[in-house]
């Protein structure tokens, strides 16, 4: 090979070797941009995927809250401040849209707590949240509404001034022009379907992407849950305490705020009086008009009381026709005073079909008339009831008991049977009844007399619930006061409910825990505990010898096959046939060795079937009427 043809050869092979070089340099300045356009891709990803998780975080975050049962004002202002913290909003705020007799207007429900909004405050003098803001139609919360979708606006000033108009051009231009913000993002809130307010958050950004849209949007959703979720769960609030027929308290609230009341009373010395009325002639209006009407003339004492009762007034429907009143720091010459006005604008009132109804009231004074509530319920309603037999229609001022009441008569007999009578129970037991119904102070508490009727039913009932026998008497007193007796049958009754089971301490506790079926001679025995009552354990006291003959008829039957007299009709006490129906209700709603406790409605189903056999038929309709007001 010649010399040029191996300087040829030299030449082809370093301008291989160049190409190689260059064709790899190539490669690695495509390897180095693709790797560049890599890190730029996963910076952005993982920018966007902290952000997500910010947002799930915060979202989390207010699920937690709601699960909480947190106050909802609690709820919303924690969701404004996350939002704002984790999300870099300059300022977030949830305004509500509220209206009145002069028409819609605007309220900060809750804000965020930043440095942009205290600004703001000082520089308008009332705070924001503070103020009652205009709604204007042609704002952008109203086109934001209009529309149900999210929308930007730059002209913070221009929003501002639409709900604050009487803020000075100068103070919104100086507010806008010291701020960071460069938008407002306005987002609609809906609750159960109906327009709510808004979710504004304040942004340091012109733009809104799809992302933070669809974000915001997510974000809106669990606000609008949170606030349906409070709404539900202050109507179940209410309905526990409210009275569905009148919207007055029911007797349960009723009942702890008196409680609440009577030791603001001691602690401050200041008396309250209590107004007790009683709808006249309820059951002849449903009778002749039916209880749609007799449904109205309850709900008309409802709304005289509304409108006569000062704001710190507590009305309640305690059941059926009857209704108190709390009136805090009265004494008895204003309640009297107080309850004259509610009589009179009751009789006042027109109503459709019946033309006009009346009330019969009574009025007692706490520290006034006695320092023990109990007994100011009692005289209240002793009040109320003289005002029914002396005619109706007026207003009877309590006055102290003179004469010995039921809890004395019904402690000394207990305390005679206990210390005296042949009664199979044990020696610790009895001491240990005997020591709650001694007080040294002379007063006997009802909460006592209850209880031990209750211990007593357990030694031969040993699935009786502590508490029962309580709530037997107030429904046998209520059942009582439907057929309008005197007070002196109605303490008899009182007695009468401690007593009418004692006979079965008498009998053997193997007997009455029988699971299985009872032979003939078995039940003939079980059904001897009236007569042992009345005859054996109870006929020896002398000063009860009136309530006798309640309890040994309390097991006859409206149709002559009770028992042991086999009397009928009205031969019959109303007093022992009112036992009769409250002593079954209670059987049939407790739990037996020999059967599972029914349902309240199941029992009055039961109860319903011997109208007319069993009870008297109008027995049995008021006594219904008393129970479904109570389940």
């Amino acid at each position: 090979m010649s010399f040029f043809d191996n300087l040829k050869d030299i030449y082809r092979k370093v301008s291989e070797v160049e190409n190689a070089v260059y064709n790899g340099k190539q490669d690695y300045l495509e390897i180095y941009e693709r790797n560049l356009q890599l890190e730029k891709e996963i910076e952005e990803r993982t920018r966007e995927l902290n952000i997500a998780n910010k947002r799930m975080l915060t979202l989390q975050h207010i699920w937690d809250m709601m699960n909480a049962s947190r106050p909802l004002q609690s709820v919303l202002e924690t969701i404004v401040n996350n939002i704002q913290g984790e999300l870099g909003y300059l300022h977030c705020n949830i305004i509500k849209k509220c209206e009145d007799e002069k028409g819609i207007y605007l309220t900060v429900l809750a804000q965020s707590n930043d440095p942009s909004i205290k600004r703001v405050d000082k520089l308008i003098k009332t705070p924001i949240q503070a103020r009652k803001l205009i709604y204007s139609g042609d704002s952008v919360y109203a086109k934001a509404a209009r529309e149900k979708k999210i929308m930007l606006t730059p002209d913070i000033g221009g929003t501002l001034k639409s709900v604050a108009p009487d803020v000075s051009d100068d103070i919104i231009d100086e507010i806008v022009d010291g701020s960071p913000s460069k938008a407002i993002i306005t987002v609609p809130l809906y609750a159960r379907n109906i327009h709510y307010g808004w979710f504004n958050v304040f942004s340091s950004r012109r733009e809104l992407t799809t992302g933070e849209t669809e974000f915001l949007t997510i974000f809106a959703q669990q606000i609008e849950m949170a606030i349906t979720i409070a709404g539900l769960f202050e109507e179940v609030k209410a309905q526990a305490v409210t009275d569905g027929l009148t919207g007055l308290y029911n007797r349960r609230y009723f009942e702890e705020y008196l409680k609440k009341e009577v030791t603001r009373a001691l602690r401050q010395q200041q008396p309250f009086s209590i107004i007790g009325l009683d709808l006249d002639h309820l059951k002849q209006i449903n009778d002749k008009y039916g209880h749609a009407y007799g449904d109205l003339a309850i709900k008309t004492v409802a709304e005289v009381l509304k409108k006569n009762a000062r704001s710190i007034d507590t009305a309640a429907r305690m059941g059926g026709e009857e209704f108190n009143v709390i009136l805090p720091g009265v004494d008895s010459k204003g309640a009297m005073i107080a309850a004259e006005r509610i009589r009179k604008a009751l009789e006042e009132q027109p109503l459709d079909t019946i033309g006009h109804i009346t009330a019969s009231i009574g009025v007692a004074t706490f520290l006034e008339h006695s320092d023990n509530i109990e007994d100011i319920l009692e005289l209240t309603d002793q009040a109320m009831y003289q005002s029914k037999r002396n005619g109706r229609n007026q207003v009877t001022l309590a006055k102290p008991i003179t004469e010995t009441s039921w809890q004395e008569i019904a402690v000394n007999t207990f305390m005679d049977i206990l210390s005296k009578h042949n009664i199979p129970l044990d020696k610790v037991l009895t001491e240990e009844i005997k020591e709650k119904l001694q007080n040294p102070k002379n007063e006997i508490p009802k909460d006592a007399l209850y209880s031990v009727a209750d211990i007593l039913t357990q030694t031969y009932n040993p699935l009786h619930h502590t508490g029962v026998m309580k709530s037997k008497v107030l429904l046998a007193v209520s059942l009582a006061k439907r057929f309008d007796l005197p007070k002196d049958d109605i303490d008899k009754l009182r007695i009468a409910m401690l007593l009418y089971d004692i006979g079965n301490l008498m009998l053997p506790v193997e007997l009455l825990q029988k699971t299985s079926p009872l032979t003939e001679e078995e039940r003939n025995h079980i059904k001897e505990h009236p007569l042992i009552a009345a005859r054996e354990i109870l006929q020896p006291i002398s000063y009860i010898q009136d309530i006798i003959p309640i309890i040994e008829h309390h097991h006859e039957n409206w149709d002559g096959t009770g028992y042991p007299a086999k009397i009928s009709g009205d031969a019959i006490p109303v007093t022992s046939q009112i036992i009769l129906i409250v002593d079954a209700y209670f059987a049939l709603t407790e739990p037996r060795t020999y059967r599972a406790e029914l349902t309240p409605k199941q029992a009055i189903e039961i109860i319903k079937q011997d109208a007319g056999k069993k009870w008297n038929s109008a027995l049995v309709q008021e006594f219904i009427s008393l129970i479904d007001h109570d389940i």
